[in-house]
């Protein structure tokens, strides 16, 4: 596996500041299956931990236990975490997959 250079994490960084760039990194991460805490958690450091706490309203000792995978916080503490991006979780149906009949 080839080592991420210091720009690279660098330039993530530079590029979750971007509310739009963030929101697609959540979705894609999720989608890839990572846990939302931690994709959450990038998001915001590289914000900054008080002014993401400022713009959902939440005091910063607050936040980041919330995004501490020692934790588990409720879907509405969730939800407000997601709300600056427009995001908040839901429970969809996963169809299962149609069953071939024997010919």
């Amino acid at each position: 596996m080839a080592r991420r250079s210091r720009d690279w994490n660098s330039g993530l960084a530079r590029d979750l500041q971007n509310q739009k760039f963030a929101r697609e990194f959540l979705l894609a991460a999720v989608d890839e299956g990572v846990p939302i805490q931690v994709a959450l958690s990038k998001v915001v450091q590289a914000t900054g931990v008080k002014e993401f706490a400022a713009k959902v309203g939440m005091p910063s000792p607050n936040v980041l236990r919330a995004l501490d995978r020692r934790y588990n916080p409720t879907q509405r503490t969730l939800n407000r975490l997601l709300r600056p991006y427009n995001l908040r979780l839901s429970v969809a149906r996963i169809e299962a997959p149609k069953r071939r009949q024997a010919a």
